[in-house]
């Protein structure tokens, strides 16, 4: 594992054996992402939107405007982004913790 500098932070950079171990935990931990990520969705969108449904609309369902569809669609998008990002790198912490390698990088 090497250390580099950019703009005032070190960044720690893994071999490829620590990218190719990682892939699996990876794809794990980015499974459990979406799911998380679809969970929270639906408790967002249940306040967000009291009147609607317990489902957001999707794209086909020509009871709503398309206003609603495109800012359900924004929300659902930025959450899965949010969950997703924390998640790969709480894995990617908890994977160098375990094997003293940073899986990125």
């Amino acid at each position: 594992m090497s250390e580099q500098s950019s703009g005032g932070r070190t960044e720690q950079t893994g071999g490829t054996a620590a990218k190719i171990l990682y892939r699996p935990f990876g794809l794990v931990s980015s499974i459990i992402g979406g799911v998380v990520a679809g969970q929270v969705f639906k408790q967002v969108y249940k306040r967000v939107a009291p009147g609607h449904p317990d489902d957001a609309p999707s794209p086909l369902q020509s009871e709503y405007r398309m206003r609603e569809i495109l800012l359900a669609s924004l929300l659902q998008g930025a959450i899965f982004s949010v969950v997703k990002a924390a998640i790969d790198r709480g894995g990617a912490r908890v994977f160098q913790r375990w094997t003293g390698e940073w899986p990125g990088d």
